[in-house]
């Protein structure tokens, strides 16, 4: 258990993203999640830093607490086609139709505007336009079923950090999903979610805690790294997210009643944080969200937050820094550094107190 302090006041338009930057050793980057899943370990970061497991995290809440996860399902949308006789892997990242999407396409640069990519003799799609950064807009034929295409010749679309030379394992498919994933749509994993198993649920019911369901289909875009010099110039990525009529009355009967929010991941904390008014009430949303949480920000709901350790410079660790605080989450990721805890989406959790300004 180690004590830390946190003094950060910085107006956010002066924030540096290289204020956001840490160095990790490469072998602390999980290639392959704990087995069995809540065997995890998860640093309880608040006032002190206290080391558990995840299985200690029902014992971390208390009866009326209301547990909230993202239910989307990872499709497999990494595609590996030819153009030509030229090889190009195309990862869809966002649905703008039924049949089109924007993608990231690599390399991008044998790419031009009209040509095809063949992904199978009865599969392929057209570049409708280049975009910036290796982005193209794809459009496959309506006639297609589409989501069936991509079971038949997609991938799991793991993030570059995780390492696999002779390409995606069969245990993947499973691996990256979590065990209530139910709405196809995301080309990203919820990972605090990858955590859960069917007993760490039963533990959590058993004690009195509730738990509900919202939807944000994760996006590709959420492993990009800031490039900008300075926060405020970085554009978000948006990504589709609905909560229910129901899923609002719950929560918010649940903090009437003097129960606290638990956000199981950052893409539940941004879905509720953008559902809520000021006074953190919930009201139904299915939309588009392009919410970027950055210190300064005042949070409206989420009380607690199950989260991974995230990349440097990424979007995810300045929302972490905007909820705990940024000394106290240098000095979090500095001791699970030095106590060998596992890094990114398939390493281990940590379990997020909000800060006092927050």
């Amino acid at each position: 258990m180690t004590q830390i302090s946190e003094s950060i006041s910085r107006p956010i338009s002066n924030y540096r993203t290289d204020l956001f930057d840490f160095d990790l050793p490469k072998e602390l980057i999980a290639d392959h999640p704990a087995t069995p899943r809540d065997s995890s370990r998860m640093l309880d970061v608040g006032d002190q830093l206290t080391d558990r497991g995840i299985i200690e995290l029902p014992d971390c809440l208390r009866a009326g607490d209301m547990v909230v996860i993202n239910d989307t399902r990872v499709i497999p949308a990494r595609l590996t086609g030819k153009r030509g006789a030229a090889k190009i892997q195309v990862t869809l990242h966002r649905r703008t139709g039924s049949h089109a999407w924007r993608a990231f396409a690599r390399p991008g640069k044998r790419l031009s505007q009209g040509d095809v990519i063949d992904f199978a003799e009865d599969f392929s799609a057209i570049v409708e336009a280049k975009l910036d950064s290796g982005e193209i807009a794809l459009s496959f034929d309506p006639a297609y079923d589409l989501p069936q295409k991509l079971r038949d010749h997609g991938s799991m679309p793991l993030p570059p950090y995780i390492t696999r030379p002779g390409g995606t394992l069969t245990r993947d498919g499973d691996d990256y999903q979590t065990i209530y994933a139910t709405h196809d749509g995301a080309v990203a994993a919820p990972t605090a979610g990858l955590h859960f198993t069917p007993d760490l649920l039963s533990a959590l019911a058993n004690k009195g805690i509730h738990i509900a369901r919202v939807t944000l289909h994760v996006g590709a875009g959420t492993f990009l790294p800031v490039k900008a010099d300075y926060i405020r110039d970085h554009q978000m990525h948006a990504e589709w997210g609905r909560i229910d009529q129901a899923t609002c009355d719950a929560i918010n009967r649940a903090r009437r009643d003097g129960g606290r929010v638990v956000a199981i991941g950052t893409t539940s904390l941004r879905l509720l944080e953008s559902a809520a008014d000021p006074d953190g009430t919930l009201h139904p949303f299915e939309s588009e969200t392009s919410i970027f949480i950055t210190p300064g920000y005042r949070f409206r709901v989420v009380d607690l937050l199950l989260t991974n350790f995230h990349l440097p410079r990424s979007t995810l660790f300045m929302l972490v820094s905007a909820f705990a605080g940024l000394d106290r989450m240098r000095a979090a990721y500095d001791h699970a550094k030095e106590q060998c805890y596992r890094f990114y989406s398939y390493g281990d959790a940590t379990l997020l107190h909000r800060g006092e300004d927050t």
